[in-house]
Order: structure tokens, then sequence, then C-alpha cells
């Protein structure tokens, strides 16, 4: 996936394609999870769907709910969403940071054996 360390550096430009690509892959993550969490809110708590994009997309955000679950069934996801979304930013996080951490070390290994 990345340059071997025997390898020269990526130019930039197919190092900005590199992030491009880290990011379409961040956003489908994040679409896919709050998709996952419309849907779950919808069906568990029989909100409309604006309703359940608006509480998916705070827990995703971080900010956490805003309507009152009333059903178990939908307080059990609302946890379990929670905690996924938290392990989501996480990754998310990891997959935007990679090409650059992975370009910083590449360089100082560069720069060491030169």
């Amino acid at each position: 996936m990345y340059e071997h360390r025997s390898q020269p550096l990526l130019p930039r430009f197919l190092f900005v394609l590199r992030m491009f690509r880290h990011g379409l892959l961040a956003l489908v993550l994040l679409f896919v999870s709050l998709c996952m969490g419309v849907a779950g809110y919808h069906w568990t708590e029989n909100m409309p769907w604006i309703d359940a994009f608006l509480n998916a997309s705070m827990i995703l955000g971080g900010m956490g709910p805003v309507n009152e679950l009333h059903t178990a069934a939908g307080k059990i996801f609302a946890s379990c969403y929670a905690l996924f979304s938290g392990a989501i930013f996480l990754v998310t996080a990891a997959v935007m940071i990679a090409p650059i951490v992975h370009r910083f070390l590449h360089r100082l290994h560069l720069d060491r054996n030169h």
C-alpha cells in the first residue's frame, strides 16, 4: 500500500492523490456509519427519518442525543451506537493521519541513510 523504506519518497502529486483516497475512504466510512444510525433510530424508536438523522448525526459527531428515548430497544441501540461512534471517530482519524505519519517517518528514514 505504501512505499517501502528502500523506495524513494512519493512525489507530492501522488501523495495528494493518496490523501484524497484516504479522505474518500473516511467519508464512505462516516456515511455508512450515519446510515446505520439513522436506520437504527428509525426502527427502534419509530422516529421520523429527519429526527433519526438528527440523533444519529449528533451521536456520531460526539454531541449526544437530541430526542428522549422511550423504548428499551432504542436505549440499547443508542448505547451500542454511541460506543460504535467513538470507535469510528478513532478509525477515521487514523485513516486520515496514516499517510502523513508514514510520509514523515519515510522522510526521516531517507535523511538518516543519506
